[in-house]
C-alpha cells in the first residue's frame, strides 16, 4: 500500500510484541520504532527479521525524534497509560491505547480532553468486541428477538500464579496494575457494556485467596448490579484457580430465550434456545493470546489496527472510541467502590 500509516510501539513486553507483529502484518501499516526502558534490541532484532526499526530508551527519546510516527501504541503498565497517552497526543500523534485506558475515571476523562484539544485520535483496545460470539449476541439483542432482557451473568475463572506476578514488578501493585477487573477482565466488562449498556447499584464482595503475599488487591470477587436498560446481572471472577484458566462465560436469561457463551475465553456458543430461532454456525474465534506460562483473551488486535488504517486513510469511523473507554472505566470503578477490597 502506498503511504502506509507509520507506527511506534511504546512498551515491548508481551502485549507490545503483539502490537508490533500485528502492525507488521498489515499491508497498510508500517512499524518504524519501539521504545522501552529495558534493552530490547536483541529481542526486537529477532522478531523483526532484519527490518530496520529504531529503538529508543524512553517515551521522551521517542517523542524527541523527528519525524514522529503518525500513531503510537501504548503498551506499558496500566497505571502509566493515561499520562503517556496525553503526552503523545500533545506531541502530535494519534494513539492506540491498550486496556485499561486508565485506572480512574478522572484520568480517563483527561485523556478525552487531550484528544479533543489536540485533534488527535485515541483508538481504545476493546478486542473482545470483534469475537464472533460477541458480534452475534449484540446483533441478536438489538434485533428484539429475545424480548425483555431479564438477567445476564458473567463468570471468569482464571489462573495467575506466583510466576506471573514475579515476572514483572508492577504486577500486583495498586498504582500500576489496579486489580483483576482492570488487568484480566476489563475486556469482558467491555463486552457486557457494549451489548447491554451501563449499570447501576453495584454491590460487591472481594477476597484475596491465593495472592495475599504478592498483590495489593483481591484475586476473586462477585458483583451484582442492575442494568440501566433492562434486567439485572452479576460478574464473578477469580485468578486463583489451580494450574490454568478454566472458563469465561456469559449466561443470558430473556423473555423469549436462554443462551450461554462459554469456553476459556467466551469463544463459543454452547447453548441457544430462542423462540422461533435456529442457531447458525459462526466464524471461528481467534485463538487466545499465548504468553507461554499463561494465556489471555482472544487475539483480535488485527481488527483494531485495521480500523486505525481505515480511519486515517479512508475516513472510516472509530470502532472503539475514547468515550466508550471512559464508560468501561466508570463501570469498573463503580464495581470496586461498591465493596471492601482486601
Amino acid at each position: 500500500m502506498k503511504n502506509p500509516v507509520s507506527f511506534a510501539v511504546l512498551g515491548y513486553g508481551h502485549i507490545g510484541k503483539r502490537h508490533a507483529a500485528t502492525i507488521d502484518a498489515h499491508p497498510g501499516a508500517e512499524l518504524r520504532s519501539v521504545a522501552d526502558v529495558a534493552d530490547v534490541s536483541a529481542s526486537l532484532e529477532s522478531d523483526s527479521e532484519g527490518k530496520k526499526i529504531s529503538i529508543y530508551p524512553s517515551i521522551d527519546a521517542l517523542l524527541a525524534h523527528s519525524p514522529l510516527p503518525e500513531v503510537i501504541s501504548v503498551c506499558t503498565p496500566n497505571g502509566l497509560h493515561a499520562a503517556q497517552c496525553i503526552q503523545i497526543l500533545e506531541a502530535g500523534c494519534h494513539v492506540v491505547l491498550e486496556k485499561p485506558i486508565a485506572l480512574s475515571v478522572s484520568d480517563a476523562r483527561l485523556v478525552a480532553e487531550a484528544s479533543a484539544s489536540t485533534g488527535k485520535l485515541v483508538f481504545c483496545v476493546m478486542q473482545n468486541r470483534f469475537a464472533p460470539p460477541s458480534v452475534w449476541l449484540k446483533s441478536l439483542v438489538e434485533s428484539g428477538k429475545l424480548g425483555e432482557i431479564r438477567q445476564v451473568h458473567i463468570q471468569c475463572f482464571w489462573n495467575r500464579d506466583d510466576s506471573y506476578y514475579a515476572s514483572c514488578p508492577w504486577r500486583g501493585t495498586m498504582a500500576l496494575d489496579g486489580g483483576p477487573l482492570f488487568t484480566q477482565f476489563s475486556h469482558f466488562i467491555d463486552v457486557m457494556y457494549w451489548i447491554f449498556g451501563g449499570i447501576s447499584s453495584p454491590s460487591a464482595i472481594f477476597k484475596n485467596q491465593s495472592h495475599s503475599h504478592n498483590t495489593e488487591f483481591e484475586d476473586s470477587g462477585s458483583i451484582s448490579f442492575d442494568f440501566l436498560r433492562s434486567g439485572w446481572g452479576s460478574f464473578t471472577f477469580s485468578t486463583s484457580l489451580f494450574k490454568s484458566n478454566f472458563e469465561s462465560s456469559l449466561t443470558l436469561i430473556a423473555e423469549h430465550g436462554t443462551l450461554r457463551i462459554a469456553g476459556q475465553y467466551m469463544e463459543k456458543v454452547v447453548h441457544c434456545d430462542i423462540l422461533d430461532y435456529e442457531m447458525t454456525d459462526l466464524p471461528a474465534s481467534a485463538p487466545p493470546n499465548d504468553y507461554g506460562a499463561y494465556k489471555g483473551s482472544a487475539s483480535n488486535h488485527h481488527h483494531v489496527i485495521s480500523n486505525v488504517v481505515d480511519v486515517l486513510r479512508n475516513g472510516a469511523q472509530i470502532s472503539t472510541p475514547i468515550s466508550e473507554g471512559i464508560e468501561v472505566v466508570e463501570i469498573i470503578e463503580s464495581m470496586y467502590n461498591s465493596g471492601s477490597r482486601p
